[in-house]
């Protein structure tokens, strides 16, 4: 009799921070154990002939958003859990390096100079120190090219104008469907709230920036209904599908998350902050005329492809589009578990006036201020403060 050869079973290789935390979102969202039981029942009881549904989340807006709360908050709690043996490592590699003796001085070596002249000396700058690094309080914040641009942003402006610490891990490019789904951005926030408590500070508040990279760039035309047909203007439905549900999903999902950890690792609830933007000018510049980290332009070409040729149409259009985004954060502002968030309205902070450009003086391009126009925007960030 033949000997049947035993085959090794394969290692699955380990899966990546992203794999566990897609893996865990995806858990979060399944229904409970006894209702997925009772479902499975009445599936077996129908025959197995038939195939299985597509696969599809919940349809209904409250229930999306009470999942969305849900998931936020089960997010926080896995991100914070993964970060706790990293927060006990370090914590003991700072209690050992506080516990070595300090080296002896080598014999020859100059002596200290005496106390009262260290004394004196640092009595006498001791009002201009204070001065030169004193803060108004801390802030922690996410988002995307609002609070990530070269040069100067919205960050920027809060630190070197209105004298806010401000410890961020916005990325330019990043859509708020990637910051609730990811997990990249929420790990740094729990990691930059670490810092923040280790340093012996609570935030002043949190800041949130997103939503127009899920609307703006290569898909932006699907907005949009073409110039020459009767319906000519912004598409509706996909308006509606896009923004009033996925982007709000999103929106809710993230606050959430923030909230929760914020809770978790201080222990109390901190006001949060967030925007919608301001009234474009779709004109078609893009950063640095189109080239570098934002080449943009992010806007005009979906225009010109659905035939708007019209500036001051394209201003109108942007201008409804930008309303929606406000009057859909205002609706997740109101969900009775963000009492604590704030939205910040920056609707005509920026003109728009086409005559003559001026608008150039307040727009670097279609999606960006100026640092003048980061600073009016920073201004009302701070009123809000």
């Amino acid at each position: 009799m033949a000997l049947r050869s035993r085959r090794t079973p394969r290692r699955r290789a380990p899966q990546s921070g992203w794999e566990q935390f897609a893996a865990m979102s995806q858990a979060a969202l399944q229904p409970p154990k006894s209702a997925a039981g009772s479902a499975a029942k009445r599936v077996k009881k129908r025959g197995s002939g038939r195939e299985a549904p597509a696969a599809k989340g919940t349809r209904s807006p409250s229930q999306a958003t009470a999942q969305a709360l849900r998931l936020g908050r089960r997010q926080a709690e896995w991100v914070v859990e993964q970060r706790a043996p990293v927060r006990a490592r370090r914590a003991g590699v700072v209690a050992a390096a506080a516990a070595k003796p300090a080296p002896r001085a080598k014999s020859g070596a100059k002596k200290a100079p005496a106390r009262r002249t260290v004394a004196r000396r640092t009595t006498a700058g001791a009002t201009t120190a204070a001065a030169a690094t004193g803060s108004r309080g801390v802030l922690v914040a996410e988002g995307d090219s609002w609070f990530d641009y070269p040069f100067y942003d919205v960050l920027k402006r809060l630190d070197d104008e209105f004298g806010w610490d401000v410890e961020h891990v916005a990325h330019r490019g990043d859509s708020v469907e990637s910051m609730a789904y990811d997990g990249g951005q929420l790990a740094d926030f729990v990691h930059a709230i670490e810092r923040v408590v280790r340093r012996g500070d609570v935030p002043h508040a949190i800041l949130v920036s997103g939503g127009g990279n899920d609307v703006a760039g290569d898909g932006f035309g699907m907005l949009l209904n073409h110039r020459s047909s009767p319906i000519y203007g912004l598409n509706d439905a996909i308006v509606a599908g896009v923004m009033e549900t996925r982007i709000r999903v999103a929106y809710t999902t993230v606050l959430s998350a923030v909230t929760a950890a914020c809770d978790s690792l201080l222990g109390a609830r901190v006001p949060i902050l967030l925007h919608g933007y301001d009234y474009p000018v779709p004109d078609g510049r893009g950063f640095l005329g189109g080239w570098g980290p934002l080449p943009g332009p992010w806007l005009e070409p979906g225009f010109r492809e659905k035939g708007y040729t019209s500036l001051p149409e394209r201003v109108a259009i942007a201008r409804d589009l930008i309303d929606r985004f406000y009057a859909m954060l205002a609706d997740v502002v109101a969900t009775p578990a963000f009492a604590h968030v704030t939205l910040v309205d920056l609707r005509n902070t920026l003109s728009t006036d086409l005559a003559n450009a001026r608008y150039k003086a307040w727009w670097g391009n279609e999606l960006h201020p100026t640092l003048p126009g980061f600073s009016k925007v920073a201004a009302l960030f701070d009123a809000n403060l």
